[in-house]
């Protein structure tokens, strides 16, 4: 009998481990529920690819068959060897070219066209307003425009909070948390916060990446100089409060009534 009573403690234990550890309702855990009725209520979206904004810098490279004819439209980066003559410089071979800033205005100058709107386009629409200007000098020009200084910031209880560089003009909340190594365990996943300067003020949204219609939310799709929070959950929080030599104490204080049973025995 003493056996069995012996053996029905661990059992109990783990009968109980077992069962708190199975009272996690999957609505806080799984991303994206109910995706297919998110996507059934999706309207027709507005172009959510990355926007020009003031402040932006921005690469313009233009080539074309006679290449000669598209130089004067790619400013190099210019350097100054010690003792030496202005040269372009280069990295792997390449040229560097000029970056443009965006300013205030929404405008950049460029070569032979001067003031030119670039706020408010995306990338390609941007590139194929300056290919249709660039035409009365050059013959078939190929434009490309690209923003340099896209970054976004990612904080909070994620894996590998960090600002990451991005290179793609549709970025979306999952790949900024994909980047950061996805929220850990103590992340609030109903509660993620985004914030976003537009137009000299900042605006932001919480979003709940359990449902899925966060697709048609517009903070979904991330902007340049966004950043992104994820929140601690209540367990985490609480122990922020806790005193870290605790477990220490604890320890000690075992110790001690062990000693203590062994002593008056």
């Amino acid at each position: 009998m003493k056996y069995l009573q012996f053996f029905r403690l661990p059992a109990l234990g783990l009968f109980c481990v077992f069962l708190v550890s199975s009272c996690v309702p999957r609505q806080e855990i799984v991303y994206f529920q109910g995706l297919e009725k998110a996507e059934a209520k999706m309207q027709e979206q507005t172009n959510n690819s990355l926007k020009i904004k003031p402040t932006d810098l921005l690469t313009i490279s233009v080539a074309a068959a006679q290449q000669d004819a598209a130089l004067p439209f790619n400013l190099p980066v210019i350097g100054v060897p010690m003792g030496g003559d202005q040269i372009g410089l280069t990295v792997n071979g390449r040229q560097q070219l000029q970056t443009y800033l965006v300013g205030k205005d929404g405008n950049i100058d460029f070569p032979f066209l001067g003031e030119i709107k670039a706020e408010g386009y995306s990338q390609e629409e941007f590139a194929r307003n300056l290919k249709g200007q660039i035409k009365r000098y050059v013959q078939d020009p190929i434009v490309n425009v690209r923003v340099v200084n896209f970054q976004v910031s990612v904080l909070g209880e994620v894996n590998r909070p960090g600002t990451f560089d991005v290179q793609d003009d549709y970025f979306t909340l999952p790949q900024a948390l994909g980047m950061a190594g996805d929220m850990s365990i103590y992340g609030k996943r109903d509660n993620v916060l985004v914030m976003r300067e537009e137009n000299g003020r900042t605006t932001h949204a919480y979003l709940d990446l359990g449902d899925a219609n966060i697709i048609n939310s517009p903070y979904y799709y991330l902007q340049q100089n966004d950043v992104v929070y994820v929140e601690p959950n209540g367990p985490q929080r609480q122990s922020a409060s806790y005193n870290r030599n605790a477990s220490v104490y604890i320890s000690i204080a075992s110790v001690l009534v062990s000693v203590i049973i062994l002593l008056t025995r």
